[in-house]
């Protein structure tokens, strides 16, 4: 980063936040010798933020409106920790006026605009009419407070079809709603205060025009306390996934050099129009069709999560890398800007990737777990921000976003290639992500031709479905396996037979797992085996590198049939964690037990029949169990409710039975837990013992090395 001054803002600061954007605060306060102060709430006791900050405070239980949402309780901690000023980071309490003020009553420094900024832009009736008196074009629409749904209704036909309902209080597209024929705005905005009013206690609505392939543009400003305000241009969001950014990149490949002055300039009118100080982003929608016209949708007050991009392509005197959490505390502390708009310039490109705890092929479902194993990429003109760390856990209370991954390059294309090569080094091992996801999505053609707009995303991935996994996957989890009984049996006393090399007088006789429902059949040592898979038998060897101290996985290399493949692999229990090219993949293994559980249910209901186990698609808290163990249920019928991230998942009844249920409302289940069975009316649970089962290997008891 770029050194401003020698001189040390504040003395003691403390991040109101957590997760990635907590760590990113806390090292810029340690680069700059400042004593950095980390909240958490219980779900976040063990989490990286709290390890790196120099004193931790507990604000309260799980729930975020007991903990990081409780702005008395914040403050309380600066006051008793000896912080000079409170940094909100985004999310949580950055845009409340309420922190703001606590803040001032304590004599604590608000590291952000004040309240009036806050207010005027907080309300985004109020922002359109603000900035058109400043000469800022805006959407054509009715912006005005307390407008009925009739009003609303009779304004609709003088803006013209199609139009968007907007909620005036909150973000993050809830409770948009996008309408194009008449005969569909009464129910839209009913929906839509009802979502207003539940989010954010607030069901003012107001309408927009739609603009077709919308186009996000934002603009990066900084306004210090003595009147200046410059912008490090803008940025472009359009890659969106239900209103919510997903990839980012600066400079916008859609503005031509003219536009990109114009629309910068009328981001730093926005900031002076209501005396802006910090660092704040103006967004503006900006027509496919007509790159050359912007329209103002709404200035967020705090530091976006994209703003790595803007540092890294941002010089100042032909110098790159500015930081913009230094600026903010800067201009927090009353100092004046270093430089001004002739001083700043762009160079290269910078592409970012969030990302989140979801599974993007089970209908982007949330997940928590912990952190067995990662590998975080590494190289030139790449920079991540990490919220997890090797035996952290991932809390399922708040926003899934775990890290983003940020490369820059000389060009577009450059920045673009080096992103999919970061995320192809990323291995999380213990939680779904959605890494394999991102590197489609950089990859996509369109978008590699800068052709997108904020529907791209929904338009072509709505309809994602879980894939299979690969030959070489089965493999290495099966052989993992094999490798820990082989090592537990090395060296002991015993017959031939009782190694897993499938040794037999006559003919050898196969060690079988079953993984991921596929039944894998291996006939030798790791290092040299045959293995079988449905009908067909390959050679392979499974060799193996330690992980490092650091907790990054143990990495497995697979010579199939003569192809080597490079995977990072931890075991679970009974799961094998894989990840190869950046996605990352559990594979269970069946235990005796449930093979034979298995094997009983296709004799009595046919191969075809639903599995009898309904098991926990992600990891989260069970809130609802409907029915009573032991009871009869019907096909279909709700067995468990488990809920994640703010999103519950019903788990059904495969057949109709007796249900066995193996959890209770309130407990906390991992990915794949067994949560219920249910035997069919005409299964025999009681059978006896199949008899191919005789012979069957014990399950994996040891893993190999890993951290």
């Amino acid at each position: 980063m770029i050194p401003v001054t020698s001189s040390r803002p504040f003395g003691t600061v403390l991040v109101a936040n957590r997760g990635e954007i907590a760590c990113r605060i806390i090292r810029t306060l340690h680069r700059l010798g400042i004593r950095s102060v980390a909240v958490y709430s219980d779900a976040d006791r063990d989490a990286l933020h709290v390890a790196l900050a120099d004193v931790a405070v507990r604000l309260g239980p799980a729930p975020a409106r007991e903990s990081y949402l409780d702005a008395e309780a914040v403050v309380a901690a600066a006051v008793a920790t000896g912080a000079d000023a409170v940094h909100p980071g985004y999310g949580f309490l950055s845009e409340n006026p309420a922190l703001a003020e606590a803040c001032d009553r304590a004599g604590v420094v608000f590291v952000g605009p004040g309240v009036h900024a806050l207010e005027v832009m907080g309300d985004k009736i109020a922002a359109k009419q603000e900035v058109s008196r400043h000469g800022v074009p805006t959407i054509p629409g009715i912006a005005e407070p307390g407008l009925t749904d009739e009003q609303l209704i009779e304004a609709a036909e003088r803006i013209g079809f199609p139009v968007l309902i907007k909620p005036s209080a909150g973000g993050g597209g809830k409770g948009m709603q996008a309408v194009r024929d008449p005969a569909e705005l009464p129910e839209g905005l009913r929906a839509a205060r009802r979502v207003a009013a539940a989010a954010f206690g607030d069901d003012t609505l107001f309408l927009e025009r739609l603009v077709d392939a919308p186009r996000h543009i934002e603009v990066q400003v900084l306004a210090d306390r003595h009147g200046s305000v410059v912008h490090l241009g803008e940025r472009e969001c359009s890659l969106q996934r239900r209103h919510q950014k997903v990839v980012e990149e600066a400079p916008s490949p859609l503005l031509d050099a003219a536009t990109r002055r114009r629309i910068g300039e009328a981001a730093c009118r926005v900031a002076a129009s209501v005396d802006y100080v910090g660092a704040g982003t103006v967004e503006f929608l900006v027509s496919a069709a007509a790159p050359d016209e912007f329209f103002f949708m709404e200035m967020n007050t705090r530091l976006q999560v994209e703003h790595p991009v803007t540092e890294l392509v941002t010089t100042l005197r032909g110098e790159r890398g500015i930081d913009l959490v230094e600026q903010q505390l800067r201009i927090a502390a009353g100092e004046p800007l270093a430089f001004d708009q002739a001083d700043l310039g762009l160079a290269g490109h910078a592409v970012e990737a969030r990302v989140y705890a979801e599974d993007p092929e089970r209908g982007f479902l949330p997940g928590g777990g912990r952190v067995l194993a990662l590998r975080e990429p590494e190289g030139d003109g790449v920079r991540v921000d990490s919220g997890i760390a090797a035996g952290t856990s991932i809390a399922t209370d708040y926003d899934p976003m775990l890290a983003k991954i940020i490369a820059w390059g000389p060009d577009r294309e450059a920045a673009f290639t080096r992103l999919d090569r970061a995320l192809g080094g990323t291995s999380i091992l213990g939680g779904v992500s959605n890494v394999a996801w991102l590197r489609d999505l950089v990859t996509d053609p369109d978008v590699r031709a800068g052709r997108m707009d904020t529907n791209l995303i929904d338009r072509r991935y709505s309809e994602l479905h879980p894939g299979e996994p690969e030959r070489a996957e089965l493999v290495v989890a099966a052989l993992a396996a094999h490798a820990a009984r082989w090592e537990e049996r090395r060296g002991t006393a015993g017959p031939l037979w009782s190694v897993p090399s499938g040794w037999r007088v006559g003919s050898a006789k196969p060690v079988e797992y079953v993984v991921d429902g596929v039944t894998v059949r291996v006939l030798g040592g790791p290092d040299a085996a045959t293995v079988t898979v449905g009908d067909d038998s390959h050679s392979a060897r499974l060799t193996f590198r330690p992980p490092r101290a650091d907790g990054c996985p143990a990495e497995a290399l697979l010579a199939l049939d003569g192809v080597t493949s490079r995977f990072d692999v931890v075991r679970d229990g009974g799961t094998v964690w894989l990840a190869h090219d950046g996605r990352a993949r559990a594979l269970r293994l069946l235990t005796r037990e449930e093979r034979l559980a298995t094997r009983l249910a296709a004799l009595d209901r046919g191969e075809a029949a639903a599995h009898p186990e309904l098991r926990s698609p992600m990891p989260g808290t069970v809130v609802a169990v409907p029915v009573a163990g032991g009871s009869r249920v019907e096909a279909g019928e709700t067995v468990a409710v488990v809920e994640a991230m703010k999103m519950e998942h019903r788990l059904l009844a495969p057949v109709s039975g007796t249900v066995t249920v193996h959890v209770a409302a309130g407990d906390l289940v991992r990915l794949d837990q067994l949560v219920a069975r249910v035997d069919a009316d005409d299964e025999t649970p009681d059978a006896p013992p199949h008899p191919a089962d005789a012979a069957a290997p014990a399950p994996p008891a040891a893993a190999p090395a890993q951290g």
